[in-house]
């Protein structure tokens, strides 16, 4: 894909953009990027396979204790996982497909695709994709950027994502994102068409402020902002027919695990209200209506 095809295909919904029906209510998605609470973005020495031995890790029990919260409202979620975490703890992935969880791909190396070669990134995520399909057992049909790294500069990641066997995305970030974003792209989910094949895209969820579109569903947006607001933009989302794409990280939901040195801003947004997210994120599962990506992507006719 070029820059300009890309562009076309993500800001219009016109030929190539097949929308899931407006008028039809969709459900949510809650997804899990399954990483352990070193790897974060852009930071020396966080997010090689070098970080498991210079840190000791907490994946294992914070990402136990999300599924304890999920079986508690009978909720499935849509597990994005590192392949460095899947070849480190196969029985993680192994146990959440067994409560019938989604397990999808987040990359093998937790790098921002931008800052990657072509052939860089397609090694990664043809990695991770084998190394998670080795520990479960099973195909592995989702891939998920870390950050949501894909922009409009990197159009290729499109094509590589479909070549190296994956059926659907939600790497889109479809406003201004700190590791990339693509504004203005299509908020509603939809196929990317290109001559590699077909691509089913599930966008990040985004709600319009009088300060621009904006993000609060997963994140430093969700431990920031009171749950009462949260849930506001939740039904304008839900007022434009589109489900709510919720995201967490496992080491969101302990506020005891250990801090990185980070300058004072990422610091902020990194380690905010730790303590309230466990709490946030039973509010919302409870009594809402959900899916898995898998089960939604199945629905795009081929």
């Amino acid at each position: 894909m070029t820059v300009q095809q890309v562009s076309h295909e993500l800001r219009s919904a016109a030929a190539h953009v097949e929308s899931i029906d407006s008028r039809c209510a969709q459900p949510d998605v809650f997804t899990i990027d399954v990483e352990d609470w070193f790897h974060i973005l852009e930071v020396d020495g966080a997010s090689d396979s070098a970080a498991f031995d210079a840190h000791p890790s907490q994946v294992e029990a914070n990402f136990e204790s999300l599924l304890d919260i999920l079986a508690a409202y009978n909720v499935r979620a849509t597990c994005f996982a590192l392949g460095s975490v899947a070849e480190r703890f196969p029985r993680l992935l192994r146990d959440a497909a067994k409560l019938g969880h989604d397990i999808a791909s987040h990359g093998y190396g937790h790098q921002v695709v931008h800052s990657m070669t072509r052939t860089q990134f397609r090694e990664d995520i043809r990695k991770a994709k084998a190394v998670i399909e080795d520990a479960m057992g099973r195909r592995v049909n989702g891939y998920r950027a870390p950050g949501f790294s894909i922009t409009s500069q990197t159009p290729w990641a499109f094509d590589e994502i479909i070549e190296a066997g994956y059926v659907f995305d939600s790497s889109v970030f479809p406003a201004r994102h700190g590791h990339g974003g693509i504004p203005g792209a299509c908020r509603s989910a939809h196929v990317i068409r290109s001559t590699a094949g077909r691509l089913v895209e599930f966008p990040i969820s985004i709600a319009d402020t009088p300060f621009g579109p904006q993000c609060f569903f997963g994140g430093g947006y969700l431990r920031f902002f009171p749950l009462w607001f949260v849930r506001t933009m939740a039904r304008r989302v839900r007022a434009d027919g589109r489900g709510v794409v919720w995201y967490i990280h496992p080491r969101e939901i302990n506020p005891h695990h250990p801090r990185l040195q980070l300058p004072l801003r990422r610091r902020f947004k990194a380690y905010v209200n730790l303590r309230g997210t466990a709490g946030k994120i039973a509010t919302i599962l409870q009594g809402g209506n959900f899916a898995t990506f898998s089960e939604l992507a199945a629905t795009f006719p081929p």
